[in-house]
C-alpha cells in the first residue's frame, strides 16, 4: 500500500507523484500545438500508458481501449495524471486507474462528470475491474456508449 511521508493530512508519495505527472502532462499539452498533431501525441502517451502497465491492469486498460473504440470513436485517447483516458472536447469522460499506480487491490473504471451517466439522483462513477469477462465487456460497451453521448 502507498506509504504516507509525515502527519496523515499529507499526500501519499503515489500522490505526489501522480500530481507532478499531470502537471507534465499539463506542460506537455500546452507545447503540443492544436489539431490532428496534438491528438497524436496524446493518443500515443495513452498507448505508451497502457504498454507500460502489467499483467491485470495492462489486460484490462487494453480492453477498455478496444471497447472505447469501438463504441466511442469520438473519443480522443489521452492520459490524465497518467491513466489511459478518453476525453470529448478535451475533458475526460472515462479512464482506467490501474491497481498498480496506488497499490490498491483492483484498478477502476471511472466516468467523470462529463459522462452522460445521469440516472436520477444516485449512479454509479467508477466500477472495480478484477477482469473483463464477456458479461463484463458487454456492461462496459454499454456504459461507454451511454456515457459518451
Amino acid at each position: 500500500m502507498a506509504t504516507n511521508t509525515g502527519d496523515e493530512t499529507s499526500f501519499t508519495d503515489a500522490e505526489r507523484a501522480a500530481m507532478k505527472q499531470r502537471a507534465a502532462e499539463l506542460r506537455e499539452q500546452g507545447r503540443s500545438g492544436k489539431g490532428a498533431a496534438k491528438r497524436e501525441r496524446e493518443a500515443q502517451a495513452c498507448l505508451d500508458a497502457i504498454a507500460a502497465l502489467t499483467g491485470t491492469d495492462k489486460q484490462i486498460a487494453e480492453r477498455l481501449h478496444a471497447v472505447v473504440t469501438e463504441e466511442a470513436p469520438h473519443l480522443d485517447p489521452k492520459t490524465w495524471y497518467g491513466f489511459p483516458s478518453y476525453a470529448r472536447d478535451g475533458k475526460v469522460v472515462v479512464f482506467y486507474q490501474p491497481a498498480s499506480k496506488f497499490d490498491t487491490r483492483y484498478g477502476s473504471i471511472g466516468f467523470n462528470e462529463d459522462a452522460f451517466l445521469d440516472d436520477g439522483s444516485f449512479w454509479a462513477t467508477a466500477f472495480a475491474v478484477l477482469e473483463v469477462t464477456d458479461e463484463i465487456e458487454q456492461r462496459l460497451r454499454e456504459l461507454v456508449r451511454k456515457a459518451a453521448g
